[in-house]
C-alpha cells in the first residue's frame, strides 16, 4: 500500500510541475499586438468584421487596437503611425483610399508592421503581406444581370465612391455586364463616399433636376438605403428597381417588405476569420496564402428565407 501511495503522490508532483511549466509558459510568453482601421464604422458591416477580429485576437490572450479615421485618409495615416508607435507587428487595414494610404503603408514597412489588407485593397499591392475581400466585381454582374431579367431597358443611375477599391470593383462588374446592351443606359454616376446620409441628400439633388429613372444601383447597402430613404420622403419610390452590395440585415428588412430589389451579399466574420489566421499564420512563421476572393451570392425576395435576415451571411 505504501509503495502505491507513494508512486501516486510522485505522479501527482510530476502533474503539478508539468501544469506550473506550461502556467509559466502561458503567463511568459509576450502578447501579441494588433492595429486595425476601417474606413468608417459608420456602417454595420465594419462593426461585425470589428468584432470577429477582436473575439479572433483576444481569445489567443492578445491585444487589438482599433481606430476610426471617420473617412478621412490623412486622419487614418495619422493613426497608424500612433498604432505603429504602440508597438503593433500587423496592421489590419481597410483603407479609406486605396492611393492616400501609400505614406502608411510605407511607414509600415519601415517598422517592420506586416499588412493584412482586407475588404478594399490598396493600389501598392507589394507593402502588403496579404489581403482577402469579396469578389466585388462579380457582386457589380450579379446585380446587373438580375436587372437585365427584371426589365427589358432601363435609365440607371450609379452612386459610387471612386476612392474605394471594392465600390469601384461593383461598379466596373456593374458595368461591363451592361456594355454591349444600349438599351440599359447609365444616365448619372455619383459619388456618395459609401453612407447613407450622403446617398440620401445626393439623390435628394437628383430629383430636383426631375430626371426620369428607372434603377438605381449603390455600390453598397448605405448608398441604396440612402437612395431609398430619398425616393421615400419624395413619395415616388414605387416602380424603382433599388440593388446594394454588402447583404447588410437592414437591406435584407427592407427587402422583406418589397421595398428594395436585392442586394449581393459580403461575409464580413467569413473575412475576418481568414485575415486573422493569416495574421497568426505569418507570426507562427508559416506560409500564407496572399490572396483570398471570396465568391458573393445575390439575395433576392425568392432566395430570402436562405438567409438569416436579422444576421451576415
Amino acid at each position: 500500500m505504501k509503495s502505491i501511495a507513494r508512486a501516486l503522490a510522485c505522479a501527482f508532483g510530476v502533474i503539478l510541475l508539468m501544469t506550473a511549466a506550461g502556467c509559466e509558459k502561458e503567463s511568459t510568453r509576450q502578447k501579441h499586438i494588433f492595429g486595425a482601421t476601417y474606413m468608417t464604422r459608420n456602417n454595420p458591416y465594419f462593426d461585425v468584421l470589428n468584432a470577429e477580429l477582436q473575439e479572433a485576437v483576444e481569445s489567443n490572450g492578445d491585444k487589438l487596437i482599433v481606430r476610426n479615421p471617420l473617412q478621412d485618409q490623412s486622419k487614418q495615416n495619422k493613426q497608424i503611425q500612433d498604432m505603429i508607435d504602440e508597438g503593433i507587428e500587423v496592421l489590419f487595414l481597410n483603407p479609406v483610399d486605396q492611393k492616400e494610404v501609400k505614406p502608411a503603408l510605407q511607414a509600415c514597412k519601415k517598422a517592420g508592421v506586416a499588412i493584412i489588407n482586407i475588404d478594399t485593397m490598396v493600389a501598392d499591392r507589394q507593402y502588403v503581406l496579404g489581403a482577402v475581400e469579396t469578389d466585388h466585381y462579380q457582386a457589380g454582374q450579379l446585380c446587373a444581370e438580375n436587372m437585365m431579367k427584371q426589365i427589358k431597358s432601363g435609365r440607371i443611375i450609379i452612386l459610387r465612391n471612386p476612392g474605394q477599391w471594392s465600390i469601384s470593383e461593383r461598379v466596373r462588374g456593374f458595368l461591363d455586364t451592361i456594355a454591349e446592351k444600349p438599351e440599359y443606359k447609365v444616365i448619372r454616376q455619383e459619388n456618395a463616399d459609401g453612407e447613407i446620409e450622403v446617398a440620401a441628400e445626393v439623390l435628394s439633388d437628383i430629383l430636383k433636376d426631375e430626371q426620369e429613372f428607372d434603377v438605381i444601383f449603390g455600390g453598397n447597402d448605405p448608398m441604396a438605403l440612402g437612395a431609398l430613404a430619398a425616393l421615400q420622403k419624395a413619395g415616388i419610390e414605387e416602380g424603382v428597381l433599388i440593388y446594394g452590395v454588402d447583404g447588410s440585415p437592414d437591406f435584407k428588412s427592407m427587402l422583406q417588405e418589397n421595398y428594395v430589389t436585392g442586394t449581393s451579399s459580403q461575409s464580413p466574420e467569413t473575412i475576418a476569420g481568414v485575415a486573422a489566421k493569416m495574421a497568426y499564420s505569418y507570426l507562427e512563421g508559416e506560409e500564407i496564402e496572399e490572396y483570398i476572393k471570396i465568391p458573393s451570392t445575390l439575395i433576392i425576395r425568392e432566395n430570402l428565407d436562405e438567409f438569416d435576415i436579422d444576421g451576415w451571411q
